[in-house]
């Protein structure tokens, strides 16, 4: 069959007739015969690349008239015969690109594979992938991921949070790796060479002027589980997952002690319960059908980090730069500040350090009690004072 063959112009194309519905109609570019204008029904016209590679026969789309212009479209296809005559076909090409795993795709492998298995924070990998990578990487082609686009990513949240630039950069980069390590990517990790932000040490605790203030709003606090939540958290220097997910059958009475299963280290906990943990704990037990001592109505069971009631709180406390993990090094501080060792603080919070675990392991929970007593002993006597000035 005949080609219809015309020479390319912005008029010639303008005035090619539209075929009949259903049906579409193609056009060779006489200057070169492997250049095409596809012309369909519904009046669409699109440039395209024919020719045969290899025995058989082979189609490239170029792109639509007329955001593409006959001149763009030429030197295009100057581009695809070149690679055609290489030895390289665009369109198998193409067809890779199709079929490669996008970063959304490989971020749900390295979760199955790897994170939802071997990582007790697999949660906030996925949250920090839904919050800062889903809109920027996640339907990128893994060979479309820069390492310019990482590093505008790592300085674009550094701008207001460093360390989680840092926490995000470490996240694409153990994903490429288990890519890697899966011989899903054979190049190199692109985040190889980005440079981390410097990263100073968070050293904020409730101090003896400020105690007053939020001991008078944890009692103005109008929901008693937020409330509730947020003195344990204190009063035992827990991990805050830990305290959210606290199960009664995990709380000893007679001992006053909580037993954490599993914490972020690996490892069980025996946390001391104080006189005020356990009036809390006591009342809270009463006519409660949970498992959880803090319940939610999600499908955890348990209470969610309360961002919402913690905003309150700060508010009508009037403290600012305050973060709920800051009860945890509040407990600490306070600890030091009446006397105890590190060694003694480290067990209490269960803190894992090769310098320290030998010393650890010799220590008995007594002086642990003791001295989460005195801290607890020494916070509410400088509330009390705070509250009589």
């Amino acid at each position: 069959m005949a080609k219809n063959e015309i020479n390319f112009t912005k008029a010639a194309i303008e005035k090619l007739p539209i075929p009949e519905k259903g049906k579409r109609v193609e056009f060779y570019d006489t200057k070169n015969n492997h250049l095409l204008i596809r012309v369909s029904s519904s009046g669409l016209k699109t440039f395209q690349l024919y020719r045969w590679f290899n025995g058989s026969p082979e189609r490239v789309t170029i792109g639509r008239y007329p955001e593409i212009s006959v001149e763009q479209a030429r030197k295009e296809a100057l581009k695809l015969d070149a690679q055609y005559a290489m030895g390289d076909s665009p369109a198998d090409k193409k067809k890779r690109m199709r079929e490669e795993m996008t970063f959304a795709e490989l971020f749900r492998v390295y979760m199955e594979r790897h994170a939802s298995i071997a990582k007790k924070t697999w949660k906030d990998d996925l949250r920090c992938y839904e919050q800062y990578l889903a809109r920027t990487l996640g339907k990128k082609k893994l060979s479309k991921v820069a390492r310019k686009d990482i590093a505008a990513i790592h300085t674009h949240i550094g701008k207001d949070h460093q360390t989680q630039a840092n926490r995000v950069l470490a996240l694409i980069s153990s994903v490429f790796g288990k890519a890697i390590e899966y011989g899903l990517w054979e190049n190199l990790n692109p985040c190889q060479g980005i440079k981390k932000f410097s990263e100073k040490s968070r050293d904020r605790f409730l101090g003896k002027g400020e105690l007053p203030r939020f001991f008078q709003a944890l009692q103005e606090e109008p929901n008693d589980t937020v409330r509730d939540y947020f003195l344990v958290s204190l009063l035992t220097g827990a991990r805050r997952s830990n305290v959210l997910a606290m199960r009664w059958n995990e709380i000893d009475f007679d001992e006053a002690t909580w037993r954490i299963p599993e914490t972020k280290n690996g490892e069980p906990q025996t946390v001391t319960l104080g006189n005020e943990v356990l009036e809390i704990l006591r009342q809270r037990r009463k006519g409660t059908r949970s498992f959880f001592v803090f319940p939610g109505s999600g499908r955890t069971g348990h209470l969610i980090e309360p961002k919402k009631g913690w905003k309150r709180l700060l508010t009508r406390a009037g403290l600012n730069d305050l973060k709920i993990h800051d009860l945890r090094r509040t407990m600490g501080s306070w600890q030091a500040k009446t006397g105890a060792s590190l060694a003694i603080i480290g067990k209490s919070l269960n803190h894992k350090s090769q310098s320290t675990t030998a010393i650890y392991a010799r220590l008995d929970i007594d002086p642990v009690r003791e001295s989460m007593e005195k801290a607890t002993a020494a916070m509410l006597e400088a509330a009390r004072q705070g509250k009589n000035r």
